[in-house]
């Protein structure tokens, strides 16, 4: 097992408090789900300062992947897919080149429009349907956009950790979302 200390990946935005996560080989864990709330409500905070004041679509999505790629450990993809007719597009991300079109009703992503409902894949081999853009993706979340009412996309965040995400992330990740999404309502 190895410490990694959580940190800001944006230093003028660098958060009040320390935590420690720690890795082993067969998951991803934070020290506590407390631990793992404090780093969500941090993020908030965040992602807060960053949208303040900016009503530019893409601009706000692209931060967004950003602070959560380079700020939550054990990701290899952080990013959007925004729903065009019956599919959805790769928006703004981070991580390795991604499918770019993906049908409703397909994969973790497709199901999630589907759904209306976050989904947490502890081990994407064993979700029927899973599209692997990424090989060494081993975790799945997906959490829906709205706005006003009606899903626009979603947020994809991959681990390639079996078991790295868990319902306090799919909680932790949706609130992010909400800040998000009352930033898409006031443009």
């Amino acid at each position: 097992m190895r410490q990694t200390r959580y940190h800001s990946a944006f230093p003028i935005l660098r958060p009040t408090t320390t935590m420690t996560f720690t890795l082993s080989d067969a998951a991803y864990a934070t020290d506590t789900p407390e631990a793992k709330q404090a780093m969500y409500a941090d993020l908030r905070s965040q992602l807060q300062g960053l949208l303040s004041g900016e009503t530019d679509f893409i601009a706000n999505t692209a931060n967004f992947s950003s602070l959560v790629f380079h700020t939550m450990p054990g990701l290899n993809w952080a990013g959007f897919y925004f729903l065009k007719g019956e599919e959805l597009v790769l928006g703004p991300f981070q991580g390795k080149p991604a499918c770019i079109r993906i049908k409703k009703g397909r994969g973790v992503c497709g199901t999630t429009v589907v759904e209306g409902k976050s989904i947490v894949v502890q081990d994407v081999h064993a979700f029927p349907g899973h599209i692997a853009c990424d090989v060494n993706s081993r975790s799945e979340l997906v959490v829906p956009v709205f706005a006003h009412g009606q899903i626009v996309g979603v947020f994809d965040l991959d681990s390639p950790l079996t078991g790295r995400f868990d319902d306090v992330d799919a909680q932790g990740v949706e609130s992010l979302v909400r800040v998000l999404e009352a930033a898409i309502v006031a443009e």
